[in-house]
């Protein structure tokens, strides 16, 4: 098995608990910061290890990068005078594109 696939099943085994935890300290926050519904919630929070590291023995990985608009991303990077509007900026951006990728994550309204 190549490196880089040890090195993306390390990552989605790392990504799963993260999500574990957030889910565990703030189901509400962890799904808008996700992009989650309900229903997805609930499966990701009960799944036992075993279960997280046979989804994450995969050869894609299960986590994308947020920002994938070559503009934003430059927005903050450049946005250093201000951490604090920098900070809240980077959450509008990433809170605006999950809400357009509701429907493909399985709606986090729901």
């Amino acid at each position: 098995m190549s490196s880089l696939l040890n090195d993306i099943q390390s990552v989605n085994l790392s990504y799963l608990l993260l999500v574990q935890r957030l889910l565990a300290e703030d189901v509400d926050m962890a799904r808008v910061r996700l992009g989650l519904s309900q229903e997805m919630a609930d499966i990701l929070s009960g799944m036992s290890v075993s279960q997280l590291v046979s989804l994450s023995s995969c050869n894609q990985l299960l986590c994308e990068l947020a920002l994938d608009d070559a503009a934003q991303l430059k927005g903050v990077l450049q946005g250093g005078r201000d951490q604090d509007f920098g900070a809240m900026h980077t959450a509008m951006l990433l809170n605006a594109r999950q809400a357009g990728s509701v429907t493909r994550l399985g709606g986090a309204g729901q």
